[in-house]
């Protein structure tokens, strides 16, 4: 960057920070700063497809629903529903308080309040096609009802949903971040500029985006939901950094320049985190540390479709094979020398920990026995190896010790590993058009609840048209999916989850590696962050103590 365009910038920030006026930054006494590495791509909520966005749009949006931190679905816009006894029609009674930010959008620039039109444009607006949402999908099973729209709003303070057939994890789908509410009029003034010019309901208003250099909320003034008789949120601002070098965001933080960090990456894990993970000792008097188990499970997939020329061609096509390399591993040691002891090794499944059915019958999965891979390998005519060719292990770079380390290991008992490293983008497309045997993926739960990682082997889903990567196919685990669908009490529910879980294992089409975590730092002075298992960004009820108050 040139010194002029750099000086430029700074004198933008500087004038935006100190600019007069009530509201200003200058004026406000407690601004949450964290940093972005990725960027932001967009603030509308209709493309909040990462952590990243969602994370802003957070700040910014509400739905009809929200989870809490124990992924329990709460009332946000919607302050009650009923589920018709079939679980197909969804209705939703509207508080009477929530208004949109105030914006020139509106007549006098001042929000309005919202009403169930407002929910049936929001909709109806990331259904359509011309909008082009990743977020399309969550309606895919909405559908009329002898009369009755898939999506109608009778009266200001209800509305409809309709489903063409019973799903129990949609009412958690609706909390996702596609489902926000926004105002028609925001749209109708900037178009296509509304991914800078957010307009919502939440805690927080936008100020402003200077896109790769700074984002800036403020507190809504307005905001609906309070805590203990005070209106939320208790910060009066927060302001987003996009320092793309890790190694530079974990400096500002140890300056005290950032709040929050979030994560484990290499440049730092062993000077923040000690073996066992726990903080090092010598900031326990200026940061915090919280941990607790993330809807992320960490895996590597094997394609096992015999249709396939690549299948026919390879070892993988082989259960006693992908079941040695299941065995061949020590996951534990694993964690404990590469992750700095976070995350909990994955001999449990699919289903991560976090979730109600989390099984931690270890039948279920692949404890560490070098043995049973000696033997497997010798049943499956490839005794000590011998005569097993290499099989190539396609990664990323950023995967690269983890693979190294499995790659090692396996070769002590016979298995030949060839790592190929790849661009993510590259890795995603070919793991998408099932051009890959063996790779290195991990799914992040979109909402919390255990069908989302079971769909990863329903037949009806194959990559590239759905999630099933491995082209995995059961008579067996497609009824049982399909049964869970229809099962609206949860416990009975979780019974099949399981079930389907250990059969799925049994035919070993995945290698689990290990059920992450989520990883939060703040600096000494933060308060009420909180944790939860879907590692979404809630910054309501954070408190920043000042400098002066903290001595």
């Amino acid at each position: 960057m040139k010194t002029a365009n750099r000086a430029t910038i700074i004198f933008i920030l500087i004038f935006l920070f100190n600019a007069c006026g009530p509201g200003s930054v200058k004026d406000e006494k407690s601004v949450f700063v964290y940093n972005e590495a990725v960027g932001i791509s967009s603030l509308d909520p209709a493309f909040a497809k990462n952590l990243a966005n969602i994370w802003a749009c957070n700040q910014l949006y509400n739905g009809l629903v929200g989870l809490d931190d124990k992924l329990r679905v709460v009332p946000a816009i919607a302050e009650s529903w009923e589920i018709s006894p079939d679980g197909r029609i969804y209705t939703f009674h509207l508080r009477d308080d929530v208004f949109f930010h105030d914006d020139d959008a509106f007549k006098n620039g001042r929000g309005r309040k919202v009403v169930a039109r407002d929910v049936l444009y929001s909709f109806r607006r990331l259904f359509n096609p011309e909008t082009a949402s990743p977020g399309a999908w969550v309606f895919n099973n909405v559908a009329s009802i002898d009369g009755t729209p898939a999506f109608d709003a009778p009266n200001d303070s209800t509305f409809i949903i309709c489903l063409k057939h019973s799903f129990p994890p949609f009412l958690g789908i609706l909390s996702m971040k596609y489902c926000s509410i926004i105002p028609r009029e925001a749209i109708d003034r900037y178009g296509n500029d509304f991914r800078r010019h957010p307009v919502g309901t939440g805690p927080f208003r936008f100020r402003m985006w200077k896109e790769g250099v700074k984002l800036i909320l403020r507190k809504n003034p307005q905001y609906f939901e309070f805590d203990s008789g005070r209106r939320l949120p208790y910060l009066d601002g927060v302001a987003v950094t996009f320092l793309k070098d890790n190694q530079s965001a974990f400096l500002e933080f140890v300056q005290g320049k950032l709040d929050f960090l979030s994560g484990l990456h290499p440049s730092y894990k062993d000077e923040l985190l000690t073996r066992r993970g726990r903080l090092n000792p010598k900031y326990k008097d200026r940061f915090k540390l919280q941990t607790q188990p993330y809807l992320n499970t960490e895996y590597l997939g094997i394609l096992i479709d015999s249709n396939m020329p690549i299948v026919r061609e390879s070892p993988l096509k082989l259960k006693k094979i992908r079941m040695a390399i299941n065995y061949g591993f020590d996951r534990t040691k694993m964690i404990r020398y590469l992750r700095n002891g976070i995350g909990t090794p994955g001999i449990y499944g699919i289903i991560p920990e976090g979730l109600p059915s989390f099984d931690t019958n270890t039948s279920v999965g692949y404890n560490y026995r070098p043995d049973v891979s000696r033997k497997l390998l010798r049943e499956a005519g490839f005794p000590d190896g011998e005569g097993l060719p290499d099989i190539s292990l396609h990664t990323t770079s950023e995967y690269l010790d983890l693979c190294k380390f499995i790659q090692h290991q396996l070769s002590e008992v016979g298995i030949p590993i060839r790592i190929e490293v790849h661009p993510g983008g590259a890795l995603r497309e070919m793991k998408a058009q099932a051009k890959l045997n063996f790779f290195r993926a991990s799914w992040i739960a979109d909402y919390p609840d255990a069908e989302n990682y079971l769909s990863l082997f329903y037949s009806k889903n194959f990559c590239p048209d759905g999630p099933n990567y491995t082209h995995f196919s059961s008579m067996e685990v497609d009824s049982l999916y399909e049964q869970s669908l229809k099962i609206m009490e949860e416990t009975s529910r979780i019974q099949l989850y399981r079930k389907i879980n250990a059969l799925v294992m049994q035919e070993a089409p995945v290698v689990i590696l290990y059920y992450d975590q989520v990883l939060r730092f703040t600096q000494i002075n933060i308060s009420g962050l909180g944790s939860n298992p879907i590692n979404l960004l809630d910054l309501r009820r954070v408190k920043k103590i000042t400098e002066e108050k903290l001595n």
